[in-house]
């Protein structure tokens, strides 16, 4: 299976439009336009019968305590953990492309509403759910697609993951509100088969691109 974007171009930084935050002109970061990129897909096993859609930056520092403070800066070789930016499921076998903004187009604070996702499919929440849980202008259940917004004090470049999944049953026994793990772990030996486009991204001005 092949996975191609007139968004993104693998192993390049992904553009601004598509992020949930940009370098700002004073102070560190602002809100941007927060579009999902354009996917195409093609090769499709025999026997599909759903496609699955996750991003995932597996760069996401594994403690906060240096995140987005003066003065201090995200050491490179801290662990890094997974941080789910989009999860959608469900999208019929006949779904060979996901155009541009057509899932999001905008910053939504306290989350855009969810399951129902364009094109038949089910958005779970992404992990700004609980990334903002403690703020009370933003906080609730963010589903479907929120770009990046990495640390801007980090001292890597994030990567972002989009992948494709061609799956052997039509519906991902989830329910509810469901999460990026909770996905990979029903998919799990459905996987007919999967391709992906890695791109990266920094809000640091001191890394280079």
């Amino acid at each position: 299976m092949q996975l191609t974007s007139q968004s993104l171009t693998d192993g390049t930084p992904i553009a601004g439009e598509f992020a949930f935050c940009v370098p700002a002109a004073e102070g560190h970061v602002a809100l941007s336009t927060n579009r999902n990129p354009q996917l195409a897909w093609s090769g499709v096993p025999a026997g599909t019968q759903s496609f699955a859609v996750i991003c995932h930056d597996p760069d996401v520092p594994s403690r906060g305590d240096d995140v987005n403070q003066e003065g201090r800066s995200v050491p490179a070789d801290l662990p890094r953990v997974d941080f789910f930016h989009w999860v959608l499921v469900d999208l019929p076998a006949g779904t060979t492309a996901i155009e541009a903004g057509a899932h999001s187009s905008s910053v939504t604070p306290n989350g855009k509403s969810g399951p129902d996702a364009p094109g038949g499919g089910r958005h779970g929440i992404n992990d700004y759910t609980g990334w903002f849980a403690g703020d009370e202008q933003m906080k609730g259940n963010y589903f479907g697609y929120d770009g990046p917004c990495p640390p801007w004090n980090d001292s890597i470049r994030h990567r972002y993951v989009f992948t494709v999944f061609a799956l052997d049953i039509p519906r991902v026994p989830v329910e509810g509100i469901f999460t990026g793990q909770q996905v990979r772990d029903a998919i799990a030996g459905h996987i007919l088969a999967q391709a992906s486009l890695t791109v990266s991204y920094s809000l640091n001005p001191a890394v280079p691109a």
